[in-house]
């Protein structure tokens, strides 16, 4: 139970937030006006890393460079993915993720790091003493998310794949590319915060599940 109850005032209320904000998009997507509340995806997704990173046990150098190294691995990856149909498949971004760099969200980047922040810290927590297995968990749990992603991300303007749906490809390069980045998470996190990436991980996939089910 300790990981789902912060002590610190700050991840109190930075739960309280990313709950009230995904709960209020998940109902305004299901009954309101969809497309209104989708275009504030970036700014939700903005929102939940500021947190994030608002709620973390430490903040230094070290910290940042991981932080800073997942984002471009992530972009790249995308950029050639998107722009030479290499790595995830043909695909391309629609217009409700926001500014892009080479036909790839800048906020992409951002999600990278979010996913992997959340799934590692989750898996650190659940393998202690292994980082290897905390490693290939949290590369799983990335995988399984977008996962539930993929099948209404067209539908919400984010991006679509030239064959409709996502490739099997698609899958084993986010596990692929999902092995680097969580190497980096759980070497270069030294302390790392647990309660708030859970909430938000739980959120994740209570979000894109019911949206799967309810919504499209």
């Amino acid at each position: 139970m300790n990981i789902l109850l912060g002590k610190n005032i700050t991840v109190k209320i930075s739960i309280f937030i990313v709950w009230i904000f995904h709960v209020c998009g998940l109902i305004g997507i299901i009954y309101g006006n969809k497309d209104w509340f989708i275009a504030f995806t970036p700014v939700n997704l903005f929102l939940s890393f500021f947190l994030l990173f608002v709620t973390q046990n430490e903040l230094n150098n070290k910290n940042i460079i991981s932080a800073l190294s997942i984002f471009l691995i992530g972009m790249i990856a995308e950029i050639l993915g998107v722009n030479f149909g290499i790595i995830f498949g043909e695909y391309q971004y629609l217009d409700n993720l926001g500014i892009k760099i080479f036909d790839v969200p800048i906020i992409i980047g951002v999600q990278w790091i979010l996913l992997t922040f959340i799934t590692g810290s989750f898996s650190a927590y659940i393998f202690k003493k292994s980082k290897i297995k905390a490693v290939f968990l949290g590369a799983i749990l990335m995988v399984l998310l977008d996962m539930l992603i993929e099948p209404v991300a067209p539908d919400m303007g984010f991006w679509v794949f030239n064959s409709l749906k996502a490739p099997v490809q698609n899958y084993i390069a986010w596990f692929v590319i999902g092995i680097p980045v969580q190497i980096l998470f759980h070497n270069g996190i030294d302390k790392k915060e647990q309660t708030f990436s859970f909430h938000l991980l739980i959120i994740q996939f209570l979000f894109f599940g019911l949206i799967n089910i309810l919504a499209l």
